[in-house]
């Protein structure tokens, strides 16, 4: 299989994984979450959809595929009708073009205080750092461009996936500290919000995370629950391990109430229930998000007239991968016909979300920009997080914020042939 990722993102770059994976033995790791037993504690679909994360609120999170939902949390986030949203989506390492694009927007003079920032996969650990707003573009430049794959996974994942994400879960622990939590409750508290969408594999279900509640909250739990968030959006499901995330039932009490441990048990079944929850990537259900997919296909049967709009002022869209065809011959091996395919469809995945998207936009008036990485960034990639690949592209993304041509977007972007663009096309 040819080792050229060029901007496929996490698509290549799990088959790439693969492919280093099945060449050797698969690491010895370090973290004793791999001895874990993988047998579940049993629950229903009515369980999981009652329960709360351990130590706080329902409230947190909600159902990311519900157009009612949806609207309710809206309607107690006062600036999503004043300022501009943003939504990041997924794409491994491509995710530096989001983080030069922000810093090029910073120095522009142009950029604004969204009033809504979503997160998916890459776009999630990228979110809160573009959420807190300028003061961390330096933080996000180190994070996008010193960052090597030995950074991200080594292999020897166990029963649950093909490699280990200890050394991200300890990145994102130095990253995400009490004063970055404090900096997104202090935006949280100005009505602005901040979301993170992960996959509960349980459901199949995308679950919207209300950072900014989860950091307004505090505390070890709220921290953990942050922490857990921004990894599990990001975790390939069969490449990178799931997180389970400890809830507990109507009833129960937190492991942190100290005056249930104190008393007897009485009646076990009014705790409630307590089991863990398992999350995996956001982009498995979408690669970005901007409502919820059936407010996006079509006005809700009854609602309201403009009840299916949003309340943004205008909506940025940085979609950290490409869409246009890109021509590699394919080797009859396994590896390069899976690469490939996944290939085929998260660019079918991306392109047609991109295209509800737009669909939507029209229908409701809403002022939509998207960036996307085009035919102005030639250049490929070796291998999963190669620095000198990041580094370019970091750039790359930062000229065109500063230029304010970032969202200079059109459907040639999809529709183009990788041979014609390069010669028709350039900067």
């Amino acid at each position: 299989m040819s080792r050229v990722m060029d901007r496929r993102g996490f698509a290549g770059a799990a088959i790439l994984v693969l492919a280093l994976g099945a060449a050797g033995p698969a690491g010895a790791g370090t973290v004793a979450d791999r001895q874990r037993s993988t047998v579940r504690a049993s629950f229903t679909a009515g369980d999981l959809a009652a329960a709360r994360p351990e130590g706080l609120p329902a409230s947190v999170r909600l159902p990311g595929d519900d157009p009612a939902a949806f609207r309710a949390f809206l309607d107690g986030a006062p600036m999503a009708s004043r300022a501009p949203w943003l939504a990041l989506s997924g794409g491994g390492e491509n995710g530096a073009f989001a983080a030069g694009l922000l810093k090029g927007w910073t120095r522009s003079g142009t950029r604004p205080d969204f009033g809504v920032v979503t997160g998916v996969s890459t776009g999630a650990l990228i979110a809160p750092f573009a959420f807190v707003g300028a003061s961390q573009d330096e933080a996000l430049e180190k994070a996008y461009t010193e960052t090597s794959a030995a950074d991200v996974f080594e292999f020897g994942g166990g029963q649950e996936s093909l490699t280990d994400t200890w050394p991200l879960k300890r990145g994102i622990e130095r990253s995400i500290t009490p004063a970055l939590l404090e900096a997104v409750a202090a935006e949280h508290r100005k009505g602005r919000r901040l979301l993170v969408v992960t996959t509960e594999l349980d459901s199949l279900r995308p679950t919207l995370w209300d950072m900014g509640a989860i950091a307004a909250a505090g505390g070890p739990a709220g921290l953990k629950l942050f922490r857990e968030v921004l990894l599990a959006s990001a975790a390939i499901p069969g490449i990178f391990p799931p997180v389970m995330i400890d809830s507990i039932g109507p009833g129960a009490k937190s492991s942190q109430d100290k005056s249930s441990q104190d008393r007897p048990s009485q009646d076990k079944s009014s705790q409630g229930k307590r089991f863990q929850e398992m999350h995996a990537d956001g982009g498995a259900t979408a690669p970005f998000f901007v409502a919820p997919g059936r407010m996006l296909l079509a006005p809700m049967t009854g609602a309201p007239a403009g009840e299916d709009r949003l309340p943004a002022p205008e909506v940025y869209v940085v979609v950290n991968t490409s869409q246009a065809p890109d021509f590699q011959v394919a080797q009859r091996s396994m590896l390069s016909i899976l690469g490939r395919s996944l290939s085929a469809m998260i660019k079918a995945q991306t392109s047609g979300a991109i295209a509800v998207t737009r669909a939507f936009a029209a229908r409701t008036g809403t002022a939509i920009h998207i960036a996307t990485i085009d035919q102005r960034f030639p250049q490929t990639s070796q291998a999963p997080f190669e620095q000198g690949y990041m580094r370019a592209l970091f750039a790359h993304g930062e000229r065109l914020g500063r230029a304010g041509t970032a969202f200079d977007w059109s459907p040639d972007t999809i529709t183009t042939s990788a041979t014609g663009r390069s010669a028709s096309n350039t900067p």
